[in-house]
């Protein structure tokens, strides 16, 4: 089975000047070439095509209605084929775009904070981020396509197709309404909280196996009012005495009518990652930008 024509690509590009000057001199001069080698390769892409590109007009070297028709699908194939060699190009350069997955909270000030650290170590340099914020399977999945370069998320449950490392922690903390029996507290053990009503985080939040991996810890279920995704909205919930909760510490709890306990036990840090996908090519600008965040890690 054979393809189509291979035509060759600088009779092509000769030909779309030549469409663009018309004239025959003057396009060879400005190609820095001969004009018998410029008539050459129209003669070459005629005789392949089977059909005459040019005539001349009474202003110079025409094309003629198949020159025309040539000349639009040529010069937006090369239109589109020089944007990709320049795309590949800057990024060989450690120039592009580094597109970023993050969970909410990491989204305020964290990833924005060394996004633009990064950028200001490389001023002169054409580097460009994307954000996206989601919860941590929904990042992974996309991370799983190939959406994103690198995600600031929880741990993979499946480490099988990513890398996966800490990066940040977080304290978690139980919150109660500032009315609650526990507000008169100011550390609070786990055990203690079983007889009151929890919002908590749903099946599709990373936090989830977390939380109720302390609660094994110490061998009790909590009693579930309320499942919800994010964490922010639990502590809305809980400012409304909806329930009780254990979330990551935010600053936005100092702003909510709720009473903020540290849990003596069982304590527990959530950690965050930066992930990214195994399976895929690293341009240079996003390696770069994953050992810049390496040795922050490492230098705090």
């Amino acid at each position: 089975m054979t393809g189509g024509p291979l035509m060759n690509l600088s009779h092509l590009r000769y030909f779309v000047k030549l469409a663009q000057i018309k004239h025959y001199t003057k396009t060879a001069e400005l190609l820095c070439i001969t004009q018998p080698s410029l008539s050459h390769a129209i003669s070459q892409l005629e005789k392949e095509l089977g059909v005459v590109l040019f005539e001349k007009g009474p202003r110079g070297t025409e094309l003629t209605s198949f020159g025309k028709q040539f000349f639009a699908s040529v010069n937006s194939s090369l239109n589109i084929l020089d944007n990709g060699i320049e795309t590949i190009k800057n990024g060989a350069r450690g120039n592009g775009i580094i597109r970023i997955g993050c969970l909410r909270t990491l989204g305020v000030h964290y990833v924005p904070e060394l996004a633009a650290a990064f950028k200001n170590v490389h001023p002169n340099r054409d580097i460009q981020f994307t954000f996206h914020v989601d919860l941590t399977n929904s990042l992974l999945k996309s991370l799983a396509e190939s959406a994103f370069d690198l995600v600031f998320a929880s741990r993979p449950m499946v480490m099988s197709q990513f890398e996966a490392t800490a990066v940040s922690k977080q304290e978690l903390v139980l919150i109660v309404p500032n009315d609650h029996p526990l507000a008169k507290k100011y550390i609070v053990d786990l055990r203690d909280t079983l007889d009151y009503p929890y919002i908590f985080f749903d099946k599709t939040s990373g936090l989830r196996p977390i939380v109720a991996h302390m609660f094994a810890e110490i061998g009790a279920n909590p009693k579930i009012a309320y499942e919800v995704s994010e964490d922010q909205v639990i502590a809305g919930l809980v400012a409304q005495n909806f329930g009780i909760a254990v979330v990551p510490f935010m600053d936005m709890l100092l702003q909510l009518d709720v009473k903020i306990l540290p849990i003596a036990y069982p304590s527990y840090e959530r950690k965050f990652y930066m992930i990214s996908n195994k399976n895929q090519y690293v341009p240079p600008v996003v390696q770069e930008f994953k050992n810049f965040v390496l040795d922050k890690v490492r230098n705090t």
